[in-house]
């Protein structure tokens, strides 16, 4: 779906709150890279956007969570902030509003389900941020922030940082098997334009958890939360 009338424009923007944005500044904050070799030479991707968006939400985070936590300490609210701007998180922010119906993609990208995809939806809401940031400001951007991650942000605030997966499966397999886990990189897309990593977690040699993500460290981490469910609920059938 191209952004092309000031209809669309300012149907997303009551979806999110905001004024309605310059339609080509809208247009490149929701077009996904494969759409490039189908358009025009004008077409621009959204992942400059996505790097404003990036800084911009993790400022107001930061912010947010220094003035909730007077007595956290700098790993503490680090892990915090980590936790409220992971992909997942923010690609559920986005699921929340139909975010995916507005991506411009390519056809290939689209035929595989790129609308619901975790990574485009994320890099899109990122660079939304960064789009609104550019026309209306950091008051502007940072109310926006606040507005779509009002439940991430509640939810920290009642309990603070959670032990993330990869910790927690450590502790687990150190207790049960005396070794640490092996993480494997499966797929590494790191030269393509979708930025792609496809990481194993293994446990005496056997796989117990299987992720993806724009880094490695996002995909071990949602393959560390697979592996964790896998235990917990393997315990409590032995239990």
């Amino acid at each position: 779906m191209a952004l092309a009338t000031s209809t669309d424009n300012a149907e997303l923007a009551a979806r999110l709150g905001v004024r309605p944005l310059p339609n080509d500044l809208l247009g490149q904050a929701l077009t996904h890279a494969s759409y490039l070799n189908e358009a025009d030479a004008s077409a621009v991707s959204n992942e400059r956007l996505e790097f404003l968006g990036d800084s911009v939400l993790g400022m107001v985070i930061a912010s947010v969570l220094f003035e909730s936590f007077p007595s956290a300490g700098e790993g503490e609210l680090t892990r915090m902030r980590a936790d409220i701007v992971r992909g997942t998180s923010l690609a559920r922010v986005a699921a929340r509003h139909n975010l995916g119906d507005y991506l411009i993609l390519g056809r290939g990208e689209e035929a595989a389900g790129g609308r619901t995809r975790e990574r485009n939806l994320a890099g899109a809401l990122e660079a939304l941020i960064g789009a609104v940031y550019r026309a209306n400001g950091y008051r502007a951007a940072k109310a926006l922030t606040r507005r779509l991650l009002k439940p991430e942000l509640e939810l920290t605030r009642r309990h603070g940082a959670r032990v993330d997966p990869k910790s927690s499966l450590q502790h687990m397999v150190q207790a049960r098997w005396h070794e640490p886990p092996e993480y494997v990189t499966v797929e590494d897309a790191v030269g393509s334009p979708a930025r792609r990593f496809v990481v194993e977690v293994r446990i005496a040699g056997e796989t117990l958890g299987k992720g993806e993500g724009r880094s490695k460290r996002e995909a071990q981490q949602q393959a560390a939360q697979e592996a964790v469910a896998w235990l917990t609920a393997q315990s409590r059938e032995e239990g």
